[in-house]
């Protein structure tokens, strides 16, 4: 019994790793789509652990775990994209002004600094916070058990 949940759960991962991807690929490397996937994810994260009658510590574990994993996912993928292209930061010849990103600090590189830390590190946290909001939504929808 034991192998066949392990077995439905690695095809979930898989499944999710592949919207993931696809997410990744219809932003260009932008992971908003990715931020918006968590809270799918974490309905079903939260509908499926709300299920298995957990103390509530044990429960609260499950689900930043999962979403953890949910936001590892995207970071690993996020560090694939976008951290080779931290190496235009020690190349003084390097022409961050046309590298095609927005100038959010009007100045190229602080730009591209802040354009790496909100693709590598922010865009993670944020899909990890909106699948503990989904798994929290989804546990408002099932049932108590006395």
């Amino acid at each position: 019994m034991q192998k066949i949940i392990k077995w439905k759960i690695g095809w979930i991962l898989i499944i999710y790793d592949i919207f993931d991807v696809l997410a990744t690929g219809m932003g260009m490397g932008v992971p908003f789509f990715n931020i918006l996937l968590g809270l799918p994810a974490g309905a079903y994260i939260g509908w499926r652990i709300g299920y298995q009658n957990l103390h509530l510590k044990r429960t609260i574990k499950k689900i930043l775990l999962s979403a953890a994993l949910s936001a590892g996912v995207t970071l690993a993928l996020m560090l694939v994209i976008w951290a080779p292209t931290a190496v235009k930061l020690f190349d003084p010849s390097a022409d961050l002004a046309n590298f095609g990103i927005p100038m959010i600090l009007y100045e190229p590189w602080a730009s591209f600094i802040g354009w790496q830390v909100l693709m590598i590190l922010i865009a993670p946290f944020l899909q990890f916070l909106m699948t503990t909001f989904g798994a929290q939504l989804a546990l408002t929808g099932v049932p108590e058990t006395g």
